[in-house]
Formats: structure tokens, sequence, C-alpha cells
């Protein structure tokens, strides 16, 4: 996503700019400072108008006022300082769901599941406790102290902890494992400070388990660092190979070639992508894809091209600004077209879905003015993103009503927190494989049925409100283009005409058999994924986040198909 590189860079007048602008921009202040009716905000004044003039150049061009910067950046950083746990609130409750590895709170003997009664002398149960009470008073810097009061599952008495906050370790791996003999998956977030050296620590671990076949998991992945993105290609290119070119018309062309030292630049190779996979995840898919050194398997990345520099402001505040282009080796420009304005750019996934690219490889075509060619004369398109070899659709049938009515509710991880917490001393449940042996889904299933229904959810209500719902906009469908046909005082007159109507009954009966037999289908298809969803966050809360995605493998559609495609190779 970004080369962040820090610059300071001098200030600009209207004198050495040239420009009418500038003196628009000084002669409005000038009328403002003189006449306005009362003393203007221009901290205010002038971050939207430096936030509006980044808006007008791309997409990706922003201002970070001074107080936003550390929070900004921290997801790309090696560490930040506090505690080092992860959270989740409940019902009031700040409940711990992992406990970062070589952070403060594991030394001390921090647990996943442990919920906190109170942060010093404050309280820390209240109607309204929120995410920034936790992270004013949990974050901190090195060497400060915070005490912590915590009620743990199967402990009578409340246990007391000194933290004394350091440096936390931020981990852009969430997993890596073995999912089948011989294959190797691991799953990258983001192209952070520490991203590379973990990639080769992953690699080293699998190999010794017997890998010798990866599976590289970059779906949602945004991006990051443009020289880890540099480095994490690396590893899987021989030398000597041009892995990304970066160019604008004020940057000239800069090559990036791999080195030898690569740890994995022979076995098969399969690269997982989306629509989510960006910048620098798009800069390694495409690099391995010219090459020819793996294959990429999933959906067409967002297309993100363009490179930012971050510019240090007087006041601590930043502003990233686009200033070159990526491009592929084979000369593909990574970004799609922006020209339509930011709205429209943001709408863009939206409008593959509604086109039916998710859904079908087919209903993309590209001109062959954007056709390029891979090391071995394989033809593949440029015009932004990154196509991938084999193409998995999205699950459009997974999400029936009851689903997404219990999503709303937030029903699925206050479920799975409070089912761990019930069960987190149980010994059936000691460990991981002890948790896959002994799991009931159909117990699970039950209560989950039993607890949506506190959550005032519940099928037959879903089904009603969905079918009241379908009839009126059958309805005005069919007489949408003839409502002028038959002579009628208003829509609701001639409605009641139609519904008289035998033969008109007769079609909406045929559609709702029809919207019954699909919704059948997706309520089946939505039922098994809501099983896998509430065990794999079981998991999570139970032994932490890299668990999670052990269990949703059995349906990740496009995993499946990884493995598939890495065997075959």
């Amino acid at each position: 996503m970004l080369s962040l590189l820090s610059v300071n860079i001098p200030i600009i007048s209207a004198q050495n700019a040239d420009s009418s602008h500038f003196r628009r921009i000084n002669q409005v202040d000038e009328y403002i400072e003189k006449y306005y009716v009362e003393q203007p905000n221009y901290q205010k004044i002038t971050e939207k108008a430096v936030s509006s003039m980044l808006a007008e150049l791309d997409p990706h061009s922003l201002y970070i006022p001074a107080k936003d910067v550390q929070r900004t950046n921290e997801g790309l950083q090696a560490n930040f300082e506090g505690v080092g746990i992860s959270f989740q609130i409940v019902d009031d409750t700040i409940s711990v769901t992992d406990v970062i590895v070589g952070g403060p709170s594991e030394h001390v003997g921090l647990m996943i599941g442990d919920k906190l009664l109170k942060v010093d002398d404050t309280v820390a149960t209240f109607k309204g406790v929120n995410n920034n009470f936790v992270f004013r008073h949990l974050r901190g810097k090195k060497g400060t102290v915070v005490n912590l009061t915590v009620k743990r599952q199967g402990i009578d008495k409340p246990l007391e902890f000194r933290i004394v906050r350091d440096k936390v370790p931020i981990y852009s791996i969430d997993t890596y494992f073995m999912v089948e003999d011989e294959v190797g998956y691991i799953r990258l977030a983001r192209f952070a400070r520490t991203s590379h050296q973990e990639l080769r620590e992953a690699i080293r671990k699998l190999k010794k388990e017997g890998m010798k076949r990866l599976i590289f998991d970059l779906r949602g992945n945004g991006g990051g660092y443009l020289d880890i993105a540099f480095a994490v290609a690396n590893e899987f290119l021989d030398a000597r190979k041009l892995i990304v070119y970066t160019e604008g018309e004020k940057s000239p062309r800069q090559n990036l070639v791999s080195r030898r030292g690569g740890s994995y630049t022979s076995g098969p190779l399969v690269i997982l992508i989306d629509e989510y996979s960006a910048s620098a995840s798009e800069i390694v898919s495409g690099a391995v894809q010219d090459w020819d050194r793996g294959t990429l398997v999933g959906r067409r990345t967002f297309g993100k091209g363009l490179v930012q520099r971050m510019f240090e402001i007087y006041d601590g505040a930043q502003i990233r600004l686009t200033t070159a282009r990526y491009y592929t080796p084979s000369g593909r420009c990574i970004q799609k077209p922006y020209d339509k304005g930011t709205d429209a750019y943001n709408h863009e996934l939206q409008n593959r879905y509604d086109m039916g690219e998710l859904r079908s490889a087919d209903s993309v075509s590209y001109p062959d003015s954007l056709k390029f060619y891979t090391s071995t004369g394989r033809v593949v398109y440029g015009g932004g993103g990154i196509m991938p070899d084999v193409f998995v659709p999205i699950d459009t049938v997974r999400l029936s009503d009851y689903f997404l009515s219990l999503r709303s509710a937030g029903a699925f991880n206050t479920f799975a927190l409070s089912w761990a917490d019930n069960h987190r001393n149980d010994s059936l449940y000691s460990d991981f494989d002890a948790f896959m042996r002994n799991y009931d889904s159909l117990a699970v299933a039950k209560a989950f049925d039993e607890y949506a229904a506190t959550k005032k959810v519940s099928r037959s209500e879903v089904k009603g409100e969905w079918v009241a719902s379908w009839m009126n906009d059958q309805a005005r469908a069919l007489v949408k283009d003839s409502l002028n046909a038959i002579h009628a005082d208003s829509y609701e007159n001639y409605l009641s005409r139609l519904l008289a109507d035998e033969q008109f009954l007769q079609k909406l009966r045929d559609k709702a058999k029809s919207e019954d037999k699909r919704s059948e289908i997706i309520n089946r298809h939505s039922d098994i994924y809501l099983g896998y969803m509430i065990k794999s966050l079981i998991a999570r809360n139970l032994y932490g986040i890299e668990y999670y995605y052990r269990v949703m493998r059995d349906y990740d559609e496009g995993l499946k198909q990884a493995i598939k495609t890495v065997k075959e190779m």
C-alpha cells in the first residue's frame, strides 16, 4: 500500500508557486481574517481544506491529523506499547480473546477468557464501556504500570495482576500449519515490518514438518510496505528477477530485482487472492504470475497500484501523497481506473458483484490493448488488479435471512464467547485435538437456536417478514412497466385490480414456489456455514486466532481449490 518514506518538505508560498490557485486561497483566507462575523476555527478549516485538496487528486492520497498518526501507522509497525491482549466487549464486560505471545500480559499469566473487573482503581464493567476505554487505560508508555483485577472461570476470588507496560510485538501472519501431508498453509494478514522474518520462520518450521508444497493466503490482505512486499516476493523467486517497478511523471522508473537467498524458490506454490487483496499483495501475486513461478487461485484483486510517500507536516500531522504507479514485471499497471471520481471508485467492488464478475470469470472481458505475456508466453491482462489463473466464485447461497439477522444482532461472537467460557475448564476440550474429537455439533446448534430466540430472532419470524416483503416487491416489479396501460387513479388502485385477477395471482404463486425452493437451498447451505462459523469462533476463544482458520478450512472453498491445485502441480 505504501512506500512510507518520511520526507520534510519546504513551505510553498504564493510567490514561488507561480500559480493563481495559491493566490486564490490566500485571498479567501485574508477576507475571512478581516471580515468574518466571529473568530473562525482555523484548525478545523485547515484540516478540511487539506483533506479536500488531496481527495481531488486520487482515492489514496490523504491527510492524517497529528492525533491520529500513531494509531494509523500502528498496524504496520513491528510493535506498540501496552499490555498485549486482544479483547471483545460483551454485555458491558471486557473479555480477553487473545494474549499476545511475548507481550507483558503473557509474562504475568493473563489468560484467554479472563474478564476485566477493574483497571487500577477504575471499574471496568459498566454500561457503555467501549474500545476507547480499553485503549485509554491499557495502552501507555513502556515502563509504566497498570493493575488489573480479573474474573477467571472456575475461580471464585478475583485475581490481581501487576503489569509493566512494554513493547508488544505485532504479528502479521495469522496462522500457518500443515493442511495435508506435504502441503503447508500460511496466511499473511498484512505486509508489516516483521512480515518477512515471520514468513521465513514459518517456511522453515513447515519444511521441518515435511512441507513440499505451499499455499500462501493473501485474501483480504490490503497491503503495507513496499520494501516488505519486495522481500516477501524475493522468497519465492530466483535471483535477478524483476519483481516490480514504479514510475511516475516526477518519479523516474525504479526497478526492484530479486536477490539470492529465497527460502522457497522451487517447490509447487499457490497464492490465494480475492477482491480485497490489494497493493503489496498484488505486487507479490503479479510477480509470481508473470514469472510463472506459481498459480494464483481466487478472484481478481482490488487494483490498488498507486505508490504513496509519507510527508511530515510541521505540527506532527502527515500527508500520504501518490508519487508513482506500480507495474508488474510484464508491464501491467496494477491500478484500476479512478477517472470517474472517488465515489465511483469506492463502489467498484459492488459493481463487480452486480455485473456477475464475482460469480463467473466469463463475465470479465478485456480488450487486446490490455494483453500482456508471462515469461512462458501465457496471456495475462492489465487494466487494474490481478486476475487469477484458477477462478473461485464467491459463495452467494450461504447467507440466509436468518443468518443475516443473527449477524446483525451480534449473536455469533457473543454465543461463542459464552460457550467457550462455560467449557474452558472442561477436560473434553483440554486442547484443540480433544476439541475436534469431542465437539458435538448438534448439541451446540440446539443451544445456539435457544440463544438466538433470546435475541428475538427465529426462523419463522424471518421467513414471515421475507415473504411479505418479497410479495410486495414482486407485485411492484410486475406492474411497473404497465402502470399506464390501464386507467387507474393510483398505483394502489391498479394493484388492487391485479390482485383480484386470478391469472396474475397464479404468476405470484408460481414465483413464490420457485423462490421458496431457492430459499430452502440457501437455508441448507447457510446452516452448514453457520455451524462452521460458530465452531471456528469457539475454537478461537478457547485456543487463539490460528484455530479459527484450522476449523474453517473444511468449509473454505477457496482453500479446497488451492489444495487441489497445488497437489496437481
